[in-house]
């Protein structure tokens, strides 16, 4: 297969030169691996559900080793030659149009492809023993290998049509897996909820490839890119609006975020998968990747600020509030993922603290709810904390696991989450001006909220006094679901650093987005005002939890609250403004139109109808086949016709 030079225009970088290598060549593997696995499972059926799982769980391994020697290919090169565009085949020609499946190799997508695969491989791995019980196992695991082979087609794209399908991909496999337990009524509203509220954002990315198209007369990443400066300034405003729509359905942010908790019904691998490497991370992917288009736009670019900055606070708070600690840990993502998208509206500047974020994100993100999943599974499937408490005697590895990813996600200095945060920080108020000051604020509060809430999770899952239903024996979870969660821990620990330091990733992602490395400074996070309020934000926000779930005993049912706490738990009423500003106004239309159609469309066609029908039987009762009935009607036409000529002369 040939592989050809790729330009990337999101800066100042230029055509990479490269060699022919049987790596890169292949990349296809890639995608290949899982989706035969998902093929294979579907397509056997009950034949291979003794050994389905197993090789459910290989093949994203299989993928994972192949991106390890892609980016060993990639780091042999030369920064501005590891760009690379690998046609796979011509997907369709329409007159001058074509598509073709063009996969784009470069820093950025295999930052992604790496952790897709690999956190997507211990989520398998953990599923093993997590679903060893239940009866659709091996169809389950046929999902999850569709899951990550559509968000690798994704990732992996080289033009807008095909990332489309990918983003597509994504969201059926998740409508899959969020139902995968469609027996019960409350995981198939899910599903369904999830899937129309998604429509809405793909719609907006569907009109932006049409614009891209119609105007810029391009839809591969490079052709488009080149094409930003001669564009109109609507033009690109339209674009950028559009591409953040469909960044808010797929990662949940503002307006269409109440999908992602009510997803809480599928299986918890699922709720693992979607919320650290694959569904609600496209999003900060789609605007990185669409930089260019972003900067050119200003006021685009400033919505996607304001609409993470929006996010993140309202999911912190939603988190705050949540008694199901599924549900908690979904109001964190929201959070956390609003968090990086707000760093990267700030542009070059925040393109590496976006997407460092996401990676060690999906760490711990990953281990937190594969630790809830294993506090599940040794508490009947309960998911109410308020009938938690003192776990971590009964669940030592289950508590040191989640207790690190919570220790990263609050952003403890060293370990991942804090040199993440502190460069989303740092970035923000770097920007300057009144908009860095309020952004930067404004993630400072997200980060108390963070110490907050983790924090209450923390206590009421394993301090205090127990407080388990009768019945209820915890235990630990078996090597195959602890042995993920420990490998997760260890990067909680050690990739933030990994990152960071010397300025590696940074320097690594700048052919690919354009990015400015910015020197991470460790003494200055510790010295600067910013740096001194996170610190002290982290400290408020676990004395906080700790005076009201520690110091006192937890109730075993939620206080009534005042409007703010019951606001936050019914989750700032996100589904109440979607039914008053969508669902009813869409009932009411539905009336009117079906009234419509009813009485005036079909009464007009019927109406027709019927006037023929009773024309054809009157004039039908006329022939009666009698020739003296003929002769009579033709004597009175001839009277009728000599009376005529008569007076007429």
């Amino acid at each position: 297969m040939e592989v050809t030079p790729h330009t990337y225009l999101a800066a100042d970088t230029g055509a990479a030169t490269l060699a022919d290598g049987a790596v890169l060549s292949n990349a296809w593997l890639l995608i290949a691996l899982p989706l035969a696995g998902a093929a294979i499972l579907l397509l056997g059926g009950r034949r291979t559900d003794a050994w389905g799982h197993w090789l459910g769980a290989a093949l994203p391994v299989a993928s994972f080793a192949w991106a390890v020697a892609v980016l060993v290919d990639l780091l042999g090169r030369a920064p501005d030659a590891r760009s690379i565009s690998v046609p796979v085949y011509e997907w369709f020609a329409v007159g001058g149009f074509t598509a073709g499946v063009d996969l784009l190799i470069d820093p950025l997508s295999i930052t992604f492809v790496l952790l897709i695969t690999f956190v997507g491989s211990l989520i398998h791995l953990y599923s093993v023993g997590y679903m060893a019980e239940d009866p659709g196992r091996r169809r389950f695991f046929a999902y999850l290998n569709l899951f990550v082979a559509a968000m690798l087609v994704l990732v992996l794209a080289d033009n807008f049509v095909l990332l489309f399908l990918g983003w597509e991909g994504v969201g059926l496999a998740s409508y899959l897996l969020i139902g995968f337990w469609q027996y019960k009524p409350s995981a198939a509203t899910a599903a369904k909820k999830a899937f129309l509220i998604n429509r809405v954002g793909d719609i907006g990315l569907l009109v932006a490839i049409m614009i891209m198209f119609s105007v810029l007369g391009a839809v591969s990443f490079s052709d488009v890119f080149a094409a930003v400066p001669a564009a109109g300034d609507g033009v690109l405003l339209a674009i950028g609006l559009l591409l953040l729509l469909g960044a808010c359905g797929k990662s949940a942010q503002l307006p269409l975020q109440a999908w992602l908790l009510d997803a809480m019904e599928g299986p918890t691998p699922v709720s693992a998968l979607i919320h650290a490497a694959t569904m609600v991370t496209a999003g900060v992917y789609l605007i990185v990747r669409a930089g260019p288009i972003f900067e050119g736009a200003p006021v685009a670019q400033t919505a996607v600020t304001v609409v993470g900055a929006a996010t993140m606070l309202a999911g912190g708070i939603i988190a705050s509030a949540k008694d199901d600690i599924k549900k908690s840990l979904a109001g964190s993502t929201m959070s956390q993922i609003g968090m990086m998208v707000l760093a990267a509206g700030l542009g070059p500047v925040g393109y590496v603290a976006a997407i460092a974020h996401l990676v060690t994100h999906g760490f711990f993100k990953a281990g937190l709810f594969l630790g809830a999943g294993s506090v599940m599974h040794a508490m009947n499937d309960g998911v109410d904390m308020r009938r938690y408490g003192a776990l971590r005697t009964k669940m030592p590895i289950t508590f040191a696991t989640f207790g690190l990813g919570y220790l990263a996600i609050i952003g403890v200095p060293f370990l991942s989450g804090w040199w993440t945060k502190e460069s989303i920080i740092s970035a923000s108020f770097g920007i300057g001006g009144t908009q860095g000051v309020v952004l930067g604020t404004a993630v400072i509060v997200g980060a108390a909220l963070t110490a907050f809430y983790m924090s209450r999770m923390m206590f009421m899952t394993f301090f205090g006094a127990k407080r388990w239903e009768e019945g209820v024996h915890p235990h630990e979870s078996p090597t195959s679901m602890t042995a993920p969660m420990v490998v997760l821990a260890i990067g909680s620990v050690a990739l933030g650093g990994f990152l960071m330091l010397g300025d590696r990733f940074a320097t690594f992602l700048t052919p690919a987005t354009g990015a400015h490395p910015h020197h991470f400074d460790v003494a200055h996070a510790f010295t600067a005002p910013y740096g001194i309020a996170a610190l002290a934000v982290l400290v408020l926000g676990v004395a906080a939890a700790w005076a009201m779930y520690l110091r006192r005993p937890v109730a075993a049912t939620a206080p009534k609250g005042n409007l703010v706490t019951v606001a936050a738990s019914r989750e700032l009423y996100g589904n109440e403004i979607n039914e008053g500003l969508l669902m009813r106004p869409g009932q009411v239309l539905t009336k009117a139109l079906v009234v419509i159609e009813d009485k005036v469309i079909d009464g007009a066609v019927n109406g027709l109808g019927t006037s023929v029908r009773d024309s054809s039987s009157g004039l039908g009762r006329a022939q009666t086949g009698f020739a003296r009935s003929y002769a009579l009607t033709m004597l009175f036409g001839a009277v009728i016709v000599a009376a005529t000529l008569v007076v007429r002369f």
